[in-house]
């Protein structure tokens, strides 16, 4: 008999699994709390419901949890772990410390299906698809879960390409009844699929990041052939077009990469892209994969954007780069291979 795995259901789906036998909401709340908050691994040990309840869910389901293979630790303090699931695909989880702000970064499929040309994932190839217990089990199972206060999709996969399971992680993250974590405190990254965009702006209260790396249309493609199909300028507008509540973002990644994305023209499209959208743009350092010739535009280039971005009334930032020298930097995650 296959076992229901308790991490990755809501507290309504664990009441429908023993409310047959007679139990209550707040026997459900209790197994969530457990499970989400507590971090229990064994169901033997939910001491806080009745010693029945107790026997039928071992009877019948299972936490579900279960720890990283190995880990690998950066020299600035970042940790890579890799997963296994029960069907054997890998999958990495990176742990971003810095000061008091204490992420985790997650992967919501093994691979990726997009082909972005500067990713390592892309190039690992897809995989499979993660349940929600799965990307859940990268928050509580880390051996610094206790710590963790942010959480970004930005691990391996495309968050949209595996959207309802994604709406479910982002609903057990932020409810009282699972993680709790403040909505403004997820993230989740995509490329781009329209449909799930408009579908995650709708359904979520998380922020949203959209890889941009050109605003040029023929460009961008070059880079990220799903906007072929998902042309980037239609998903900026739904972006723009939707009222954020107060502690909620919409952002931009964009990759500075020396000679390709970091000329004067870039930074004019940039700005006419976004210009009075209340978008964010967050410049980020091109980790080369492979035997790639590319390389990274230089700090001042990025201060250049950053500085030239701002006093046009763009919000702008450049993001330190984490966990390069054991490749957990982003674009880097290609389940240790």
């Amino acid at each position: 008999m296959n076992r229901e795995k308790l991490c990755g259901l809501s507290v309504e789906e664990i009441l429908s699994l023993i409310e047959p036998h007679g139990y209550a909401f707040r026997h459900a709340l209790e197994i969530s709390n457990s499970i989400y908050k507590k971090r229990i691994k064994d169901i033997q040990l939910l001491d806080k419901i009745p010693r029945r309840l107790r026997e039928l869910l071992f009877e019948v389901s299972e936490t579900g949890t279960y720890p990283p293979l190995c880990s690998e630790e950066s020299a600035d303090g970042s940790v890579r772990y890799l997963f296994k699931n029960d069907e054997g695909l890998k999958y990495e989880t990176v742990f971003l410390p810095d000061g008091k702000r204490r992420t985790v970064c997650i992967s919501t499929q093994s691979g990726c299906r997009m082909g972005c040309s500067f990713c390592a994932t892309g190039k690992y190839g897809f995989r499979g698809n993660l349940t929600t217990g799965e990307i859940i089990n990268q928050v509580i199972s880390l051996p610094v879960s206790g710590d963790i206060n942010h959480v970004v999709f930005m691990g391996m996969g495309e968050p949209m390409d595996n959207l309802e399971n994604v709406l479910m992680a982002c609903r057990i993250l932020t409810s009282e009844w699972g993680l709790a974590i403040g909505r403004m405190n997820v993230t989740v990254s995509t490329v781009g699929i329209t449909s799930g965009v408009k579908r995650f702006i709708a359904e979520s209260d998380c922020n949203l990041t959209l890889s941009l790396h050109s605003p040029f249309s023929d460009e961008r493609n070059n880079l990220i052939p799903a906007g072929k199909v998902n042309p980037v300028n239609e998903i900026i507008r739904m972006m723009t077009d939707f009222t954020l509540t107060k502690k909620r973002r919409f952002s931009l990644a964009y990759v500075m990469i020396k000679d390709l994305t970091d000329s004067d023209r870039h930074l004019e499209g940039i700005k006419k892209l976004v210009k009075d959208s209340g978008i964010r743009v967050n410049l980020l350092q091109f980790h080369p994969t492979g035997n790639s010739q590319l390389v990274s535009s230089s700090a001042e280039r990025m201060q250049y954007f950053r500085h030239n971005l701002t006093v046009s009334g763009v919000s702008a930032s450049v993001r330190k780069s984490r966990g390069a020298d054991i490749s957990a930097a982003c674009g880097l995650l290609a389940s240790g291979s």
